[in-house]
C-alpha cells in the first residue's frame, strides 16, 4: 500500500513522519508523531511552551481537506483502563 497520490505532508517536519494511516471509506493520510514535531519546533529555535502552543493552533486546527495529515500522539497502554474496550 502506498500513500494517495493527494496526500498532504507537512514541509519541514519530515523527520517527524512517522507512517500512514487508513481508514474504510477514507483516503489514506499522511502520519506525524506530534512530540517529534514539537521536539523540531524546539530545535528550530521555539521555547517548549511556545512549541507546543503552535502546535495546538496552528498545525493540529488546520484542516486542509480529506488528505489533511494525522498527528499521533503515543500513549502507555498501562495508563489505560482496558475494561473500557471490552466487546
Amino acid at each position: 500500500m502506498k500513500l494517495n497520490e493527494n496526500a498532504v505532508f507537512a514541509i519541514g517536519l519530515e523527520d517527524a513522519l512517522v507512517g500512514y494511516a487508513q481508514r474504510c471509506g477514507h483516503p489514506t493520510v499522511a502520519v506525524y508523531d506530534r512530540d517529534k514535531v514539537i521536539e523540531i519546533f524546539v530545535k528550530d529555535g521555539m521555547e517548549q511552551d511556545e512549541a507546543m502552543e503552535y502546535f495546538e493552533f496552528k498545525v493540529l486546527s488546520s484542516w486542509v481537506g480529506k488528505n489533511t495529515p494525522c498527528w499521533l500522539t503515543k500513549i502507555d497502554v498501562g495508563d489505560i483502563d482496558m475494561e473500557i474496550f471490552d466487546a
